[in-house]
């Protein structure tokens, strides 16, 4: 998988971490570089983590499906993207009365956010792509962009947020019809 497709999707993936971000920045009145830092730093982790934990999960079940393999990963990809799309249009203001600087909340929004991250983990089993560099990406993507949404999140509004999902959820379908279309017609 080349760079710029690791990068995509690592930009998409980093989409629910911004949103989060910027309602850490909005909840938070006046957020010091630290706490962004380790609210950036949690969601990171998570987001490079469960791509790994998918990847493996895939990769033990990639003998079984491997004649399909492609149009799950297709589905998988597609699905969350159209899933993005859908709840970006249909959501409401999101609601950032929460503290994200206690323990729980943290864990609670960094799992939260990368559960998607999980998927595309299981999706690059299937096509063959070695987790371990995607996985640094998605993590110093989601850092860069989780702290960009803290310091910015008092001059952004969720509109913004929004436009970002439907761009991401996008990506993420046509990442999954290429997948699906070089599998098909250009077979390695």
């Amino acid at each position: 998988m080349e760079l710029i497709s690791i990068l995509l999707i690592a930009l998409v993936l980093s989409v629910d971490s911004f949103a989060a971000s910027v309602c850490s920045g909005l909840a938070i009145k006046k957020i010091h570089f630290f706490q962004a830092v380790k609210i950036a730093f949690f969601l990171a982790v998570f987001q490079g983590g469960m791509p790994i934990i998918g990847w493996f999960t895939g990769w033990e079940l990639k003998y079984l499906i491997k004649d399909f393999d492609h149009w799950i990963a297709f589905i998988l990809l597609a699905g969350m993207g159209s899933k993005m799309i859908y709840e970006s249009i249909t959501a409401k203001e999101k609601d950032c009365s929460f503290n994200p600087l206690k323990l729980l909340v943290l864990l609670g929004i960094s799992v939260a956010t990368s559960i998607d991250a999980l998927v595309v983990g299981l999706s690059l089993a299937f096509i063959d792509v070695v987790i371990w560099f995607p996985a640094i990406i998605i993590s110093i993507v989601t850092f860069i962009v989780s702290m960009l949404g803290m310091l910015l999140g008092k001059k952004i509004g969720s509109k913004m947020s929004k436009r970002f999902e439907i761009f991401g959820g996008i990506v993420l379908i046509l990442i999954g019809l290429r997948i699906l279309i070089e599998h098909l017609f250009f077979p390695v």
